[in-house]
């Protein structure tokens, strides 16, 4: 006998039912191989953010130890720089002059150097240890011109910069006072009075800058210390002026005070 349609039904329902654990485990196993899939695709990515990520800070952490060996060594470069010139300032004091010209000579090359730095590296060079290694600078070239040439060096002939050279030539002015105390010391009061005028002519062409002197940081506080030093210097020389004037009346006075020698004759027997 042929079964009935409802026995076909009810065989079919059994065969679903029969079937229904098996599909829900396929799908079980299909939503587990699908968030799998998810988490080793997520855990991927985070590698490769953190890779990148690492290759990133790996190149700051190179760019800034290399920032920090060059800035190191333009630091000492512009300390010698500064030391150089000021040996050469202290020399020409002593009259030394060969062995400070070859002591600016190194610090020029020093000074070369570190423009040449520079150039890929502005940020570290152009700062406030190099301004101030310039004006060290500036101020030991024109010392060493005025006292061997008697003239003013300019700022294109020792390429500098004109801030720098007009604080460098603000601190000449003491420079000139140690050397006319010198002088006066040695007796020398015409060349004391020389260096006082030679003090007062860089303090009145630095005053007639006029609105550039407002331009220029830190010169009105140099031009304060020079105008305290340049009194000071005057009235060292006015002393010593009025003292050597005073010793020479004295001497005058003496001599035309001095009683003559009477002269005997000798009276042959």
């Amino acid at each position: 006998m042929f079964p009935l349609g409802s026995d076909i039904c009810q065989s079919k329902l059994q065969f679903r039912k029969q079937q229904s654990p098996n599909s829900e485990m396929g799908q079980h196993l299909t939503s587990m191989k699908t968030k799998l899939i998810s988490q080793q695709h997520i855990s991927f990515c985070r590698v490769q953010v953190l890779s990148g990520l690492e290759n990133v800070l790996q190149e700051v952490k190179n760019d800034l130890l290399q920032k920090n060996a060059i800035r190191e060594e333009t630091h000492e470069s512009m300390r010698k720089a500064t030391s150089l010139s000021k040996q050469a300032i202290l020399l020409i004091h002593q009259k030394k002059y060969t062995e400070a010209e070859n002591l600016i000579t190194t610090a020029t090359e020093r000074i070369s150097s570190l423009r040449e730095v520079a150039k890929n590296f502005p940020d570290i060079v152009y700062g406030g240890m190099f301004s101030a290694a310039l004006q060290e600078y500036s101020e030991a070239h024109i010392f060493l011109t005025l006292v061997k040439e008697f003239r003013f060096v300019t700022p294109a002939e020792i390429n500098i910069p004109s801030v720098d050279y007009a604080l460098g030539l603000a601190d000449v002015i003491g420079e000139f006072r140690r050397l006319a105390l010198d002088n006066l010391r040695e007796g020398e009061v015409k060349k004391g009075e020389q260096c006082l005028e030679v003090m007062d002519e860089i303090f009145i062409q630095l005053l007639a800058l006029d609105e550039a002197y407002m331009l220029v940081p830190g010169l009105r506080h140099k031009s304060d210390t020079a105008r305290r030093i340049i009194e000071a210097t005057r009235g060292d020389v006015t002393l010593e002026i009025r003292r050597k004037s005073l010793e020479d009346t004295l001497k005058e006075f003496q001599l035309t005070k001095s009683p003559k020698k009477s002269r005997t004759k000798k009276v042959n027997p």
